[in-house]
């Protein structure tokens, strides 16, 4: 009887020590490769091997943090395959988050650099990362809000148990994070050195957690002395650098060397390994969750071993389900701003989050904090949420970064054709309860220069307005020359188009997309040019000015990924026209001895144009797009200054280099299919075909004067474009061939980097 009692109570304890058994997982830092870690996990709850703590470093501590707060295995491979964190991990703006009303005018621009006051000298800020942040930012925050407040803040009281690692920058020190809020922490431990910008937790200056400990199973010991541990490595240490290579340099210094082992008394070691995957191939997720997934099944037998305890798939879907119904839904009422003294500056910001709402939801809050993304004004805004129970709502904390008041921006084209220029401009910022933007801008080169001066004050009211004023000179030199690639016999600029003007406009937004402006502007437009091809050296050119007043309703929306050779988004235009001018002509050797001329013209021009992209599959995109133009002007005094002063059609960027006299209309429509196919995320081959049809065609009467012919469609002119396009990370590379139908020169190559962007006319 005793020795059944004892027996007994032998075979309870064993039980109870079973069920007591406790698991702990480790996952390693490793980029894209961490993906696996989603693969391991997986094939531990199918075989019902239980966790019951889990830690990570960078992309470990992602997956980890994932888990801990509530989301499943599924979800996690959806969440990953998302559009959404597609556009997350590379800090590109989603389409319907791209904010157009605060955008300033476009510009040629490859490189942007802050300017700070320092001891009165001035010192050029550089790019902190190469990935803005902004994305990421918000993603984290609307991820882990609400599981960091149900676990108040604690990291035990989690789904399961938590830890991540960080780096301390100031103490080249690892740092634990297992309290606070979870998104912040998970952020602060992927935070990759170039790639992301650092963030500031509890005072403290962090980055990636795999510079000092890229496998924190030691903590894992100290911090909850698991019964077992289970351990995950997709990284490896640096290699012993080349001289030659200066990034293999860079991660020799940074990172430490950490020892990816488990004792075999303490756990199991598993490593995945995977050769073609770079740092941030996440499109690659099903090849890499299978890689992980795969190594915990070839150590499956020797696991189930080590842990006998089990849990049932459904028991475990049940306490997830059970952790995430206590999940408070993310509407926000208080907006603090932290990170400016300014009480100005503080009510600018609140006002352009929360406008006159008392409260607002994690969607509207996404619209409005994009918008402020946008703003020119912030360099960075990093939304934090607070849990108040009290309100039952969250608190938001915008740590926000004003941009420094000077910003020089670099940029231009260089092509093998003689378009070549060169792009300069300086912006003054500053803000109080309203925002000043103060421009300049110097374009110089062979065949365009101009300068441009303006500033621009936003007043964030309930509905946003903006008024503006700029002063503008152009000059246009074109040229005639040979088709050869990159030698060619260029000539003497045959016309030459010089512009100025000022132009004042007010701004208010339609929608994210969209903005009406009303303006004025008044121009003075001088064009030199000849009326003959035949010209002799002692020829002079015809001379005709235009001063015109223009009074302008433009309705606009642009959702563009790109400002030259988009691949998605939509852009579309109305605009509405009364131009009021005096017309000089004074005529050249060319023109016959003709008497100087003098004209009134007053006129309405209508435009309007549409531009739209469509993902058809995977790497195929459609591009359609249409345009027209209705305008009562009359002839100006001969047939070129009537063509230089109508209405062109320029879709091809290379076609606004070069003079086409019959793509040049008082009334026209046109259209055009645009075919993309995807190569990578970078690069792109499209071939496009365009059809001008002019509705009043402009034809050239006897002694060089100007007619209009027909009333309906009778003649189509085309052009088209094969282009192979590289978005680098300052712009655009593109070899193209291009086609104008035309009667002298219709097909030309280039090369070219940069883009063809110019100031704006005033009318």
């Amino acid at each position: 009887m005793k020795w059944f009692l004892l027996s007994g109570f032998f075979l309870l304890f064993f039980f109870f020590q079973l069920k007591a058994q406790k698991v702990g997982l480790v996952l390693s830092g490793g980029g894209a490769k961490g993906l696996s870690h989603i693969g391991v996990i997986k094939a531990l709850e199918e075989n019902g091997i239980p966790i019951d703590y889990i830690a990570g470093t960078s992309m470990g501590a992602i997956v980890a943090g994932l888990y801990v707060a509530g989301y499943s295995v599924e979800e996690m491979e959806q969440l990953f395959k998302s559009e959404q964190f597609k556009f997350w991990s590379t800090g590109k703006i989603q389409e319907e988050y791209r904010y157009y009303y605060r955008k300033l005018e476009e510009d040629p621009s490859w490189l942007e650099l802050d300017l700070m006051k320092k001891e009165d000298k001035l010192k050029i800020l550089p790019p902190t990362s190469l990935i803005p942040e902004e994305q990421m930012d918000f993603a984290f925050m609307e991820l882990f809000s609400s599981v960091t407040a149900i676990s108040k803040g604690d990291f035990n009281k989690l789904f399961i148990p938590f830890f991540c690692i960080a780096t301390d920058v100031y103490n080249n020190r690892e740092m634990v994070l297992r309290q606070g809020d979870l998104g912040e922490a998970i952020r602060g431990s992927m935070t990759f050195p170039f790639y992301f910008k650092p963030i500031e937790i509890n005072g403290t200056l962090v980055f990636d957690g795999g510079i000092v400990n890229n496998f924190p199973v030691q903590k894992m010991k100290e911090l909850f002395d698991p019964d077992i541990i289970f351990g995950h490595n997709v990284a490896n240490n640096p290699e012993k650098p080349d001289p030659d290579n200066v990034m293999a340099q860079i991660e020799n210094m940074i990172r430490r060397r950490t020892d990816f082992k488990i004792d075999p008394k303490d756990g199991f070691f598993m490593e995945s390994t995977f050769t073609n995957v770079g740092l941030l191939d996440f499109r690659k997720i099903d090849f890499i969750e299978k890689g992980g997934y795969e190594t915990v099944i070839k150590h499956l037998d020797s696991i189930k071993v080590r842990v006998s305890c089990r849990i049932r798939p459904e028991e475990l879907q049940m306490k997830r389900r059970q952790f995430n119904i206590k999940k408070p839904q993310l509407i926000f009422q208080n907006v603090q701003v932290e990170g400016t003294e300014d009480a100005m500056q503080r009510k600018y910001i609140i006002q352009n989050i929360k406008h006159n709402s008392n409260v607002i939801d994690i969607r509207e809050l996404k619209k409005e904090y994009f918008k402020l993304v946008a703003d020119p004004q912030i360099k960075s805004v990093r939304p934090i949420s607070r849990y108040n129970p009290g309100t039952g709502y969250f608190d938001l904390h915008l740590v926000v970064k004003p941009n420094n008041r000077m910003q020089v921006k670099f940029g231009g084209n260089i092509s093998t054709r003689p378009v070549n220029q060169g792009f300069l401009s300086c912006d003054y910022r500053m803000f109080k309860e309203r925002s000043y933007t103060f421009s300049t801008n110097m374009y110089f080169g062979r065949f365009y220069s101009s300068i441009k001066a303006g500033t621009r004050v936003d007043f964030p009211t309930t509905t946003p307005f903006y008024m503006a004023g700029y002063f503008t000179l152009n000059r246009w030199d074109y040229y005639s020359s040979t088709t050869e690639f990159v030698f060619e016999d260029v000539r003497p600029p045959y016309i030459i188009q010089n512009e100025s003007n000022f132009r004042a406009e007010m701004g208010l937004p339609l929608k994210t997309r969209g903005k009406i402006t009303f303006g004025g502007s008044w121009s003075k437009a001088n064009d030199a040019y000849y009326l003959t091809e035949t010209i002799k050296l002692s020829d002079t050119p015809d001379h005709t000015t235009f001063d015109a007043f223009t009074a302008t309703i433009n309705f606009q929306s642009n959702s563009f990924n790109y400002k030259q050779y988009p691949t998605e988004g939509i852009s579309s235009s109305l605009s509405l026209n009364y131009i009021s001018g005096k017309e000089e002509n004074k005529p050249g050797t060319t023109s016959n001895n003709a008497p100087d001329k003098q004209y009134n013209h007053n006129f309405y021009l209508l435009k309007g144009s549409y531009d739209r992209y469509f993902k058809i599959y995977k790497r195929f995109t459609l591009g359609l797009m249409a345009e027209g133009v209705y305008s009562d002007k009359k002839p100006f005094s001969n047939y070129v200054s009537t063509i230089l002063s109508a209405p062109s059609f320029n879709p091809i960027p290379h076609s606004k280099t070069i003079y086409l006299n019959n793509f040049h209309a008082s009334k026209y429509v046109a259209s055009g299919i645009k075919t993309i196919f995807t190569i990578s995320d970078h690069l792109h081959f499209r071939a496009e075909v365009y059809g001008f049809a002019p509705l009043r065609e402009i034809t050239e009467a006897d002694n060089y004067l100007a007619v209009y012919t027909g009333k309906k469609i009778s003649t189509v002119n085309f052009m088209g474009t094969g282009v192979l396009v590289f978005q680098s990370a300052m712009g655009p590379i593109s070899l193209s061939a291009n086609y104008y139908e035309k009667s002298q020169t219709k097909f030309f190559a280039m090369l070219n980097f940069g883009y063809i962007l110019f100031n704006r006319r005033g009318y």
